[in-house]
C-alpha cells in the first residue's frame, strides 16, 4: 500500500502569497497567507455553483461536488472535464442531459468555511445508504495517521487559516487534500476517488475540520464508515452520525479523542500513555 498517492505542495505557484504587517509589540512581520479565488461550475451547458477556493484541483473538486450534490450517479459517463484558469470556470461534461433547475433553487447555505452551499433534499440518498458494519478502527492507527498527517508538509502548517482531509487505509494515509473551506477538501478526495476508480472499502477519512452536518452527509454519501478529526462535533452531525451508523471520533491530537458514534468499530491496542501529547506547533496551528 502507497503512503501518501497525492498531498499538497505548500510551494506551488498561486497558493499563498507574503504579506508584511505588524505583530502584536508593533514589530514588522512578514508572513505566508493563503490565496482564494472564484471558481464557477458548470455541469453540461448549466451554471452549478461559484465556490471560493485555491482552485489547485479544479477536475477533482468539480467532479467530487457534483457527486455528493446527487448531481452526478454511476450511471452517467464524463465525457470530458474543462478548467479555464483565466477565467476560474471549470465544465463537466457528460453523456446525458442534465436539467437541475428545480433543484438548484432549493438552496441551503451551510457552516462550511467559504459558505458552502447543498442544492435539493440533503436527505435524498442518505437513508439507502450502508456503512460497512465490518469496518474496525484500532487506536492505534488514529494515533500513527495523526502524526503522519501532521508531519507532512501543507499549507496548513505553512499558512493556516485552510482545512486538510486525507483517505486512509489502515494506518497509512493515501490522498491529501486542502482547501479554505473543508467542504471542498473532502470534495476534492469524492472526485479523486471517482476518476480512479478507488474504493470506499475499508476506507478511513481524517479531517482537520468540526465535524458537521455537512462533512458527515459526505461522508456516508462517500460510503466510508470510519471519520476522524482534529476539531469537535455538532449535534446534528453526531445525530446524522448515529441514522447511519458512521464511526465518528472527534478531537483527535495526541493521545486523546473522543467518540461520540459507531464506537463498536473502535479496537483498543495502544496504550495511551506511551503516546507523546501533540506539539505546540500543530496545537497553535489548529486553532487558528
Amino acid at each position: 500500500m502507497k503512503q501518501f498517492e497525492i498531498t499538497p505542495d505548500p510551494k506551488a505557484q498561486g497558493l499563498s502569497e507574503r504579506l508584511s504587517g505588524k505583530d502584536h509589540l508593533g514589530n514588522e512581520i512578514d508572513v505566508s497567507i493563503v490565496v482564494e479565488k472564484p471558481l464557477t461550475l458548470f455541469l453540461n451547458s448549466q451554471e452549478i455553483v461559484t465556490m471560493m477556493t485555491i482552485a489547485d484541483y479544479p477536475q477533482y473538486l468539480a467532479v467530487g461536488y457534483l457527486l455528493n450534490q446527487n448531481m452526478l450517479t454511476t450511471k452517467d459517463t464524463i465525457l470530458g472535464i474543462e478548467v479555464d484558469d483565466d477565467l476560474g470556470v471549470v465544465i463537466v461534461r457528460t453523456d446525458t442531459k442534465t436539467d437541475f433547475e428545480q433543484k438548484l433553487k432549493k438552496k441551503t447555505q451551510t457552516s462550511g468555511c467559504a459558505q458552502g452551499t447543498v442544492f435539493g433534499d440533503l436527505m435524498e440518498k442518505f437513508d439507502e445508504i450502508q456503512l460497512d458494519p465490518e469496518a474496525q478502527v484500532q487506536t492505534s492507527w488514529i494515533y500513527e495517521l495523526s502524526k503522519k498527517i501532521n508531519q507532512q508538509p501543507s499549507l496548513y502548517l505553512e499558512t493556516g487559516a485552510i482545512h486538510g482531509c486525507v483517505l486512509c487505509e489502515g494506518n497509512q494515509p493515501l490522498i491529501y487534500m486542502e482547501d479554505v473551506g473543508r467542504h471542498n477538501a473532502i470534495d476534492k478526495i469524492a472526485g479523486y476517488m471517482w476518476l480512479h476508480n478507488i474504493s470506499p472499502a475499508k476506507k478511513i477519512f481524517y479531517t482537520t475540520g468540526r465535524l458537521t452536518s455537512e462533512m458527515v452527509l459526505k461522508t456516508v454519501q462517500m460510503q466510508i464508515p470510519i471519520v476522524i478529526s482534529r476539531s469537535g462535533f455538532t449535534a446534528w452531525g453526531v445525530d446524522l452520525a448515529r441514522q447511519a451508523g458512521l464511526t465518528l471520533i472527534g478531537r483527535a491530537k495526541g493521545r486523546r479523542f473522543i467518540c461520540l458514534s459507531g464506537q463498536e468499530r473502535i479496537i483498543y491496542d495502544a496504550d495511551p500513555s506511551l503516546i507523546p501529547e501533540e506539539g505546540r506547533k500543530h496545537q497553535r496551528k489548529a486553532s487558528q
